[in-house]
């Protein structure tokens, strides 16, 4: 008889098999749909029985660190399932977990599967009042933090169960304790593939967040289309940097590297060093790379030679990647980072996998198992050359959250027609390739024409003074708006009229005059704690006018 396990690990051999033709991929991929599926007993335990190649390698600032091999995370993850067990937690409990890179962050998300309890990933920078609205709306029963962080829950209301893990704090369960159960592990009962095992908080850009419900599947065998992006293979060694508590982090240091078989790697560090960084990749022999543009902006800054055996894949996601970066990275690695799309309610729906011909400013095609269709913005029809991103629901992707918990109103207006609109525009060219324009309230009309703030960005970032820059509308009383830059100037640059006045010239150059930068303002860019830019911030900040503020109109 054909099991779950046998038809997952069928559908993710296939994309091994063509992970370097798309089109054969692509057509060829069915998702697996089983009736009951646990991802951590019926995948991870199964490839983990007497593997003693590492599955888990985290290095610390101090050079120390930790490696733990499949057979070991297996052995380690049922222990703490037991003991959380016998500390009360049932399945549909909602467990916040509230870690950093470390090894219980793994450990723990493993037990969790194996108990049928729901995860809610939490950074460790959330303060006390998202805390609150954490545990209030995701209605949780159990928290697991670092010691360190507990204080925060001082101002936390609630009956949940408090561990901690680290040094003992008073009222609250020692994670440690945990290792000393038993390593054998018997679920109480069967795990329906459609259970919820993730709850996502979204970053809230321009809005309170949303929260994101996914399933045993849609992430688990979902990230089988983000396995087969990132191009990797069984014995690879991944690095993907992203913070504890967001979807990312889950895409790419647990589902995706482990459905491959793949070990992940992680440096921690207080401060972001770039030189540090690759010392420490090419000491684990990293052969698989994801890192965020922000991240790869810093590293374009220093000497990327300094890494002498580069990764033999390399992509981005989070925010598109700006041309400029890409060629700098692959006249120096030898290697072109390939951009993807997607979301915290999805797996990579639109993506460069390796063997694509790649296009200068394309997110790539459709990944398999996603249809991926562009509304027309004002019919709503499918088929548009430019529209909203949508994904067809007549043939729904397994990699698609069941919808927004607790919310019917807004999961409904998300799968409105028969697609899930993702609120990003796109344009797809004769060859089927799409290219990222912006969020569809980020696009603005000036002088009646639209403008992308994300090509406007990356013309800016062309400029060899420019580290990162944001740009929103400007209120204009001929125009109605009018393209303003933000800049975050790169090192040896230093605000004023003289840089001000090279990046209009700049802007004159690279853009059409309909276009061109008018305003400017040299200033730090305001974030989500996942990284994101809050351009509502920056909308609002111009809006309300900046003595700081440089216009084209003045350097001519």
């Amino acid at each position: 008889m054909t099991t779950a396990t046998d038809r997952f690990r069928s559908a993710r051999d296939f994309l091994l098999e063509h992970r370097e033709d798309y089109v054969t991929a692509y057509e060829g991929f069915v998702w697996p749909r089983p009736e009951h599926f646990n991802w951590a007993l019926d995948w991870f335990d199964v490839i983990a029985q007497g593997n003693d190649r590492a599955a888990l390698h985290l290095v610390e600032e101090d050079v120390t660190g930790a490696r733990l091999s499949f057979a070991e995370m297996s052995e380690r993850s049922s222990r703490v399932a037991n003991w959380l067990r016998a500390e009360g937690v049932r399945p549909g409990d909602r467990i916040l977990v509230m870690l950093g890179n470390q090894v219980e962050l793994w450990e723990t998300a493993l037990a969790a599967m194996k108990l049928r309890a729901v995860v809610i990933p939490s950074t460790p920078l959330l303060g006390p009042a998202d805390l609150r609205d954490r545990v209030g709306r995701g209605e949780v029963r159990h928290v697991v933090a670092r010691a360190e962080t507990t204080v925060k829950f001082a101002e936390v209301p609630g009956e949940y169960t408090r561990i901690a893990v680290g040094a003992n704090v008073p009222g609250w369960l020692s994670y440690e304790d945990a290792l000393a159960s038993s390593a054998q592990f018997a679920p109480d009962g069967p795990t329906r593939a459609d259970d919820p095992l993730l709850l996502y908080f979204t970053s809230g850009t321009t809005a309170r967040p949303k929260l994101v419900e996914h399933t045993h599947v849609s992430y688990p065998i979902g990230h089988l289309a983000t396995m087969y992006w990132i191009g990797l293979r069984p014995g690879d060694v991944h690095l993907n940097i992203s913070s504890p508590g967001w979807a990312k982090h889950a895409w790419s240091n647990l589902f995706a590297p482990w459905n491959a078989e793949a070990t992940v790697f992680l440096h921690n560090y207080t401060r972001f060093d770039a030189t540090r960084l690759m010392d420490e990749m090419g000491r684990a022999g990293v052969t698989t790379f994801c890192a965020p543009p922000t991240v790869w902006r810093m590293l374009i800054q220093s000497d990327l030679g300094r890494l002498s055996t580069p990764p033999r894949e390399a992509v981005a996601a989070g925010e598109p990647l700006n041309p400029e970066v890409i060629e700098q990275v692959r006249r120096a690695w030898g290697v072109t980072i390939r951009d993807g799309f997607g979301q915290t309610e999805t797996a990579v729906q639109v993506s460069n996998s390796p063997g694509q011909r790649l296009k200068t400013g394309s997110m790539g095609r459709p990944s398999p198992g996603f249809r991926v269709e562009l509304l027309d913005p004002v019919t709503g029809a499918p088929g548009a050359q430019e529209g909203e991103i949508a994904l067809d629901l007549a043939e729904r992707p397994v990699g698609l959250m069941t919808g927004y918990h607790g919310d019917p109103e807004r999961t409904a207006e998300a799968m409105a027609g028969g697609y899930y609109r993702t609120g990003d525009i796109g344009a797809r060219d004769a060859d089927g390739y799409i290219t990222y324009v912006g969020r569809a309230d980020d696009v603005f009309k000036a002088s009646d024409y639209k403008i992308s703030p994300f090509e406007l960005e990356s013309a800016l970032l062309e400029h060899e003074a420019v580290a990162e820059a944001a740009v929103v509308p400007a209120p204009d009383e001929l125009r109605l708006a009018v393209p303003k830059a933000y800049v975050v100037l790169a090192e040896g640059y230093e605000p004023g009229n003289d840089t001000a006045k090279l990046l209009f010239e700049h802007s004159r150059t690279v853009l059409a005059p309909y276009k061109r930068i008018r305003r400017l303002e040299f200033a730090d860019l305001p974030k989500t704690v996942s990284g994101k830019i809050r351009r509502i911030e920056l909308r609002e900040a111009t809006a309300a006018g900046s003595e700081n503020e440089y216009r084209e109109e003045d350097f001519r």
